[in-house]
């Protein structure tokens, strides 16, 4: 399976898949299904390349999504990005693009054109794998006359394919609550899609979650040359531990029990902490046995002007383009100094290697006085298409996957989830995770620890952005501490003035787009939005 789910089928898919979903009921492609197992691997192959790269050519060509740009709006990755950072403490965008501007200051509306790119590539995403499931239903196999041993195969394929379904709609439960529902069951453009609450779209994730783990792939650490960038059981338990911590946001009832149940797993799998934080985002991070689920990119066989290539090149000053091996020097995203300011908090902070990544003395201002000006703010060099051991990749076009799930969110989803009254955990094991992180980040520094009575919710909301920061979590974890909009916490801009200010608690969620509200009778748009 080496190719099949990794670069090589990624732009060799069909090419018919040029379509708008707003319809999420529609179907998006058709590949010719048949007794051999080649098909079924290039089906899978689509559905993954689909959180990589945003079309069939490389550059974005023929884009998956038409009607918004595909390397910036309909990317997967620089979508999930912009939604979950740039509404926060930890980012800024000076670009001029409409509707970019809108996040910085909290300020969006249904019209968006970037939150509707990321909520149409969810629902291809979802779209392709009904399609998908439908194509390799038993029936459908049997018709074919299939060998047993193909179906086997594609048995297993089938839990992959739903586990990616449940992600996609973990997204739309995580931004934007009450969507359109639709699975492999139902009919196919004669109506248009019901609605879901948020409440039954969290049953439904936890659902498919629980049933397809025991069908994924066993857990494997580090790289294997078979199955490396596939969904394994661990990727699974990532995600409910997730969206057990999320529940009380999503629902109103508490899950940290549910949440410790599957960090325990994941940390009984044999995962370790990539022993220097820097290497965790590096061109051959492949290797690391700290990564559970990568979004996986190999070099000009996914490129794109999204996903990891504009995670290298906007957030990094020309200054340090060359030593990344980047594609160039777009410098449009900068980290706040509230981004700093959380660093400064503890002591010792010029030990941790993750303020190193920051560089507020190549700023002009640490202070975004200026929101257009791209000097304003502080850049920030994190991911690099650099080999751990300094040499480069074949070229640089990116290999620098992304970890979608990685050992240190466990660590830190295990010890909130104690705190927050979870059962089935420890104090001291929480405590230990965090030292854990933190000794890493301080090179086994003994300053790093904290002890017992300084591991509170409010030390673990700033340890999270210590931490994950830049990895397009951070929407999330405000949200869950009643942070994003209130005015307990506020930042530069927050609001739309530079001393920041509380927004409307309706920017918790994105809206619905607008165009799938007047599409789709059975939509009723999130509160507040029109």
């Amino acid at each position: 399976m080496t190719a099949v789910l990794g670069a090589l089928f990624i732009t060799s898919c069909t090419d018919d898949l040029n379509t708008l979903p707003i319809d999420p009921n529609e179907v998006v492609g058709e590949i010719v299904y048949g007794k051999e197992i080649g098909a079924y691997k290039s089906g899978l192959a689509k559905i993954y390349a689909g959180l990589a790269i945003s079309g069939n050519k490389g550059g974005d060509d023929e884009s998956d999504v038409a009607g918004v740009d595909g390397g910036s709006q309909a990317s997967f990755l620089r979508g999930l990005w912009n939604l979950q950072e740039l509404p926060t403490d930890e980012a800024h965008c000076c670009w001029g693009d409409i509707g970019v501007n809108d996040f910085n200051i909290l300020a969006w509306n249904s019209t968006n054109v970037f939150v509707k790119g990321l909520y149409y590539r969810l629902y291809y995403q979802i779209n392709l794998v009904n399609e998908y499931l439908r194509e390799t239903a038993e029936d459908k196999l049997s018709s074919r006359e299939v060998d047993e041993t193909v179906k086997s195969e594609i048995r297993i394929f089938r839990e992959d394919a739903r586990f990616m379904r449940a992600l996609a709609y973990y997204y739309l439960l995580d931004m934007f609550r009450n969507v359109p529902f639709v699975t492999e069951e139902s009919v196919v453009g004669k109506e248009a899609a019901p609605q879901i609450m948020a409440e039954n779209l969290f049953a439904y994730v936890e659902k498919e979650l629980t049933e397809c783990q025991n069908g994924l792939l066993d857990p494997f650490v580090g790289y294997n040359s078979k199955y490396y960038g596939r969904v394994t059981k661990a990727a699974a338990w990532a995600l409910l531990s997730r969206l057990y911590l999320n529940a009380e946001t999503y629902t109103g009832e508490k899950k940290y029990t549910e949440s410790l149940t599957y960090s325990n797993k994941v940390l009984g799998a044999g995962y370790q902490l990539e022993p220097n934080y820097a290497d965790m985002f590096k061109a051959d991070n492949g290797n690391s046995r700290e990564m559970i689920f990568p979004i996986r990119y190999e070099g000009e066989d996914t490129q794109t002007w999204g996903g990891m290539t504009f995670l290298l090149c906007s957030t990094v000053p020309s200054s340090m383009q060359t030593g990344i091996n980047a594609q160039g020097a777009w410098q449009g995203n900068r980290a706040r100094s509230s981004l700093q300011e959380t660093f400064a908090k503890q002591s010792g902070n010029s030990k941790d290697s993750r303020y190193t990544m920051l560089y507020p003395g190549l700023a002009d201002n640490v202070n975004i006085v200026d929101p257009s000006n791209y000097k304003n703010g502080i850049p920030v060099v994190k991911y690099s298409n650099v080999n751990k051991n300094g040499s480069l990749p074949p070229s640089n076009v990116v290999y620098t996957d992304f970890p979608l799930f990685r050992l240190g969110e466990i660590y830190l989803n295990y010890a909130e989830a104690v705190l927050r009254g979870g059962s089935g955990g420890s104090s001291s094991t929480a405590l230990a995770c965090i030292n854990d992180l933190r000794k890493r980040a301080y090179g086994n520094d003994a300053s790093a620890e904290i002890n017992q009575a300084s591991l509170t919710l409010d030390f673990i909301l700033d340890e999270r952005s210590r931490e994950l920061f830049f990895e397009a979590q951070r929407r999330t974890d405000l949200v869950r501490f009643d942070k994003l909009t209130t005015n307990s916490y506020i930042w530069q801009w927050k609001g739309g003035t530079y001393n920041g200010t509380s927004v409307d608690k309706k920017f918790n969620i994105y809206p619905v787009p607008a165009d799938d509200i007047s599409a789709n009778p059975n939509l009723t748009q999130n509160e507040g939005y029109n």
